[in-house]
């Protein structure tokens, strides 16, 4: 670690202003949590067994919490590097409002209330595949990978790929076809997504000392990776209609989207490594959360609609 990084550091670890209720919540990662719970409700709901609303809701909560959780104490192991940030450097842990030991024990206590909250809402599947993602983000990604090989994204990003397979799960009890799909969905968008990212963020990642793949292997490989990942997205996102989970209203929407993810990756590909080039990306990262939204909203409303023709 260097001396700043170091200093930095040390400094992080003194509370210099009072801790505000937005602070721990922000220790949550709520935006990330958003996305875990949307991904997680459609999960259970497209699942083919109905559960109680209760349970369902019990369920959901619990995944919001576990996630939630892996975020609090992933904000404690890397506030060195978000003091070194300009995207992280005001979260509550490197500008001194948040302790690191409180931040440590609110993500431990919320990992543990969550897996049981899941075990006695719903079933040990569900619960056991909510105690791998939370391992998995703090452990495999956070501690050992992101600080280590450019692959940190690709790998880790297993970990944020479980939640609808764990809202399938808290209604099933097991992990199907459909359920591994909709986990591969997530897994497969999420390099093109925090490449996109990091290439336009990558003097932040440079400065931290994070291998991110544009600042390891240059902007170039990185785009090219980006367009073979939106390709590969395609009959993966594709594959709840050709399970018979879903029918082809969400099939027409996961492929005229999936194009666009492409079409998006090539403009980057083709863009030099400049501010037009870094618009470009950010247009990219930005649609990249408008098509996974996109696509899981379109599950639940192609049941909704066969429903009501079927009905």
């Amino acid at each position: 670690m260097s001396d700043t990084a170091q200093s930095i550091w040390t400094g992080a670890t003194e509370v210099t202003a009072p801790a505000r209720v937005r602070d721990y919540v922000d220790l949550l990662k709520p935006r990330v949590m958003s996305l875990v719970v949307f991904t997680g409700l459609v999960g259970v709901v497209i699942a083919p067994v109905h559960i109680h609303p209760f349970e369902a809701f019990l369920a959901v909560l619990a995944i919001a919490l576990g996630s939630g959780a892996a975020g609090a104490i992933n904000m404690w192991y890397e506030r060195d590097l978000d003091a070194l940030m300009t995207r992280t450097a005001n979260r509550p842990l490197p500008a001194g409002r948040v302790a690191p030991d409180d931040a440590l024990g609110l993500g431990v206590l919320l990992s543990i209330f969550s897996v049981l909250l899941m075990a006695l809402a719903t079933n040990f599947v569900a619960a056991a595949l909510l105690t791998a993602a939370i391992l998995f983000y703090v452990f495999i990604y956070t501690i050992w990978l992101k600080r280590r090989t450019p692959q940190n994204i690709v790998i880790g990003g297993a970990a944020g790929a479980f939640p609808p397979m764990i809202g399938w799960a808290a209604a099933t009890g097991d992990v199907s076809a459909v359920g591994l799909s909709l986990f591969l969905l997530i897994f497969l968008w999420t390099p093109p997504h925090f490449w996109a990212l990091a290439l336009y963020r990558s003097d932040d990642y440079r400065r931290a000392g994070v291998p991110m793949l544009p600042v390891v292997a240059g902007p170039r490989h990185t785009k090219k990776q980006m367009v073979l990942y939106t390709l590969l997205l395609v009959p993966v996102a594709l594959a709840p209609t050709l399970l018979g989970a879903v029918g082809w209203l969400y099939g027409a929407v996961a492929l005229a989207f999936s194009i666009a993810f492409i079409a998006h990756a090539v403009i980057v590909l083709r863009a030099a490594d400049d501010r037009r080039g870094h618009a470009a990306a950010r247009r990219m990262f930005k649609f990249s959360l408008f098509y996974l939204a996109t696509l899981f909203a379109a599950l639940p409303l192609d049941r909704l609609v066969a429903g009501l023709v079927g009905g």
